[in-house]
């Protein structure tokens, strides 16, 4: 098949119809949906809503909650350790401070407990790959923050627990909103270079589902940017960490607290043994689990071990029956399909569009309406775009950008999206974006409190982890605030610990026997173990996305 500007010519007819509607549609955005259109839209299309997706985890604190298949086959897993091995009189690592996972609320925890008058020799960060590795590095669109004379905390808190569908967890909403202002202020004394008009003022954006303009961003790179100045601080204070050494289990002492982890290093395959009188875990979400088949924008390593390992510690979880499916993942060319085409694509004006050029949902909805909306499209009609390899999806018009803001818009605010595409000779500023949804978060996970205690004495949590901030449902500049609201708030929390001058019990694993003993009595038919660590790719383990995101009974 000849290719033309990096789209096959059977595809350019669509862009030829999608150029002509341009001028015509600039002043013309479709309104959005009402709330129940918007229900309906989600209880037919979006996967949270199909009970195929889904079955009760069988054990435990949560037996009886309703999650993605996915999750319940971690939670159903056997330790990937054997307890008996595990000797724990010999202490590799003795700390008062460990925290796991060193994305931005690891790295963010860490600083702040430091801050906070905890000495760098008594705090152990540890990552499971290298420093940097993280959904973080990978955030595009922004950071929300609340910080303008037209705006509010309260306006903020609104927008977030309207998102959640009003199942938010109300005073971790007002922590996240009333800190936001205070972490753009940390961040800019840090040397985050945010995007400012020339008098120096903060240029804010819409989001979807957000009243207000309040996205800080630095073009689309704004994770990565952020993240620069985090490893940059870690490193100038000095704070020890260890990469290539995820926990594989947590450690409790004689009353059921949590006194540490066991580590294994990938490299060496080793097993260590970390004593700690506060443990903060941080590792991240399940995007590499690919919950109902969807391809995904995660990091590799995004494979849901801490939830796991304190769930066995017997923790509680919560609203881990909510998937985040962003919706305007790449779906062409093939070597990108799942990456993340950023929100800001849309904020800054480029509309989602059917084959013939015209809108098929409001481009700001939230964002599980915007994905539900553009399943519906791919699934239920044949207004949808189909790839050389039968991928299907529509058209993100990236060039209206361009003839709404100016030339160059493009270029100074989506220059990661640009040079992605740029790379398959496809250019953003000349023709359209294929996109579908993509699994993109975590909006449930461990339960805290705002002080990031969860319920296991000596445990807290911070980030994408964690459940209770976004409801069912996660807005856009949220996740950035998240891990560093709660990073913060976390690190403070294990600073007063750590000023009690408390130690940890006598160490033990008898959590891990108790597991086994639960997980036997049920007679699974497949003997699966957890934590994943790194996600298997070569074998049948990650269905076929071609099979499962188009059937109509979505």
């Amino acid at each position: 098949m000849k290719m033309i500007k990096g789209y096959p010519e059977d595809m350019r007819k669509s862009i030829d119809k999608v150029n002509k509607t341009r001028n015509k549609r600039i002043d013309q955005i479709i309104e959005d949906l009402s709330l129940e259109e918007r229900k309906e839209v989600l209880d037919n299309f979006h996967p949270d809503y199909n009970p195929k997706y889904k079955r009760d985890i069988s054990w435990g604190v949560n037996k009886g909650d309703n999650v993605p298949n996915e999750v319940a086959d971690v939670i159903e897993s056997y330790p990937m350790v054997n307890p008996d091995d595990i000797d724990l009189n010999q202490i590799d690592y003795d700390v008062n401070i460990l925290i796991i996972g060193a994305g931005g609320a690891g790295t963010s925890a860490a600083l702040w407990a430091n801050y906070s008058g905890v000495p760098k020799e008594e705090i152990l960060l540890v990552t499971k790959l290298r420093l940097g590795d993280c959904n973080t590095v990978m955030a595009q669109g922004g950071i929300q923050a609340a910080d303008r004379p037209v705006d509010s905390p309260l306006i903020h808190y609104m927008d977030a627990i309207g998102g959640g569908h009003f199942e938010n967890k109300p005073k971790l909403v007002k922590a996240l909103v009333s800190d936001g202002p205070k972490i753009i202020k940390w961040h800019k004394d840090l040397g985050v270079m945010y995007d400012c008009t020339e008098d120096g003022s903060f240029i804010e954006n819409p989001g979807g589902g957000t009243s207000r303009n309040r996205m800080h961003c630095s073009k689309d790179y704004t994770g990565l940017e952020m993240f620069r100045t985090l490893k940059d601080e870690i490193i100038n204070k000095e704070v020890p960490y260890l990469e290539f050494s995820p926990a594989v289990e947590l450690i409790t002492d004689e009353t059921g607290g949590i006194a540490g982890a066991v580590l294994y290093n990938i490299e060496t395959k080793q097993y260590f043994v970390v004593r700690a009188k506060t443990t903060i875990l941080s590792t991240g979400g399940f995007g590499r689990l690919h919950v109902a088949g969807f391809p995904t924008s995660n990091h590799y390593g995004a494979t849901m071990d801490g939830v796991v390992m304190a769930y066995r510690a017997g923790a509680k979880l919560r609203d881990l029956d909510a998937t985040q499916f962003h919706p305007t993942g790449a779906a062409f060319p093939e070597q990108i399909v799942g990456l993340l085409i950023t929100e800001k694509t849309r904020s800054l004006g480029g509309q989602v569009l059917g084959r013939n050029g015209e809108q098929i949902c409001y481009p700001l909805e939230p964002r599980d309406v915007e994905a539900s909306s553009i399943i519906k499209c791919c699934a239920a009609t044949d207004n949808y775009i189909e790839t050389p390899t039968q991928m299907r999806g529509v058209w993100l018009d990236s060039p209206l950008i361009e003839e709404i803001k100016g030339k160059g818009t493009i270029l100074k605010n989506l220059s990661a999206m640009y040079r992605m595409m740029n790379r398959f000779d496809i250019d953003i500023t000349e023709d359209p974006i294929l996109v579908y949804p993509t699994l993109h978060y975590q909006n449930g996970g461990v339960e805290l409190d705002e002080n990031c205690y969860t319920s296991l004495k000596g445990l807290l949590a911070a980030g994408e982890i964690s459940g209770g901030v976004h409801g069912k449902n996660r807005l856009m500049g949220n996740s950035l605030l998240e891990i560093n609201v709660f990073g913060r708030r976390a690190g403070i929390t294990a600073a007063n610990e750590y000023k009690k001058k408390s130690t940890a019990g006598k160490l033990t694993l008898a959590h891990v026997h108790k597991s086994i003993k639960s997980l036997d009595a049920l007679n699974l038919k497949d003997k699966r173990y957890s934590p994943t660590i790194l996600p298997e790719y070569r074998s049948d383990n990650v269905r076929d996305r071609l099979v499962q995101l188009y059937e109509t009974s979505l």
